[in-house]
């Protein structure tokens, strides 16, 4: 099997994170449609949504956890990632919950009950809050990066709006976290004081 590098947890989160908003959407664009044949429309594509979208959260989960555990990191992209982890463990757990209560309305009502769209809409702002944590574990601490891009060619000579050039920012001020000011290193994490 050929290796997806650093792993398989960005390929499915995309489609979990898609699938899921795409839902939530269909299921709050669906209380305001007053036509029968275009509620039913968005009603399956609402459901079917929610269906696949929490089968691919099940499977990044897995593979999330798979990358918790294999990924190069120091101690604040370790604090990053669990709390990353901890949302998405809870995330899922809502997620699943919401689905299985949407089979038992499907089968029985005709109508999705404006407590099931509340539902939905607060369950992806879960999924928004646990996405930015993800974002944020690898834009700003450089989880599951393999290089920072080198500052060289044409194109790259420009000034950016803070008056600073590519060539005057370092690759440790370009992945230093703003919330934390001491210097990332990676590769030093000493993982003798936790488990994962």
């Amino acid at each position: 099997m050929f290796e997806v590098i650093p792993n398989w947890h960005p390929l499915f989160v995309h489609f979990t994170i898609a699938l899921l908003s795409m839902s939530a959407v269909f299921f709050v664009v669906l209380k305001g449609v007053k036509k029968d044949s275009i509620q039913e429309q968005l009603k399956t594509l609402a459901y079917w949504n929610l269906w696949l979208g929490t089968g691919f959260a099940i499977v990044t989960a897995i593979a999330g956890w798979f990358a918790y555990n294999s990924v190069a990191h120091d101690t604040p992209s370790h604090e990053a990632m669990t709390e990353h982890r901890n949302w998405a463990l809870i995330t899922l757990s809502v997620f699943i919950v919401v689905s299985y209560w949407s089979i038992k309305e499907y089968k029985s009502v005709t109508r999705v009950s404006v407590t099931f769209v509340f539902v939905m809409a607060m369950s992806f702002v879960l999924l928004a809050s646990t996405g930015w944590r993800g974002s944020e574990a690898v834009y700003r601490y450089g989880l599951g990066v393999m290089s920072l891009p080198k500052v060289e060619g044409e194109g790259h000579a420009h000034e950016h709006a803070d008056g600073q050039s590519h060539t005057s920012i370092s690759a440790t001020q370009a992945i230093k976290p703003t919330a934390n000011k001491e210097r990332i290193q990676v590769n030093t994490h000493d993982h003798s004081g936790h488990e994962h």
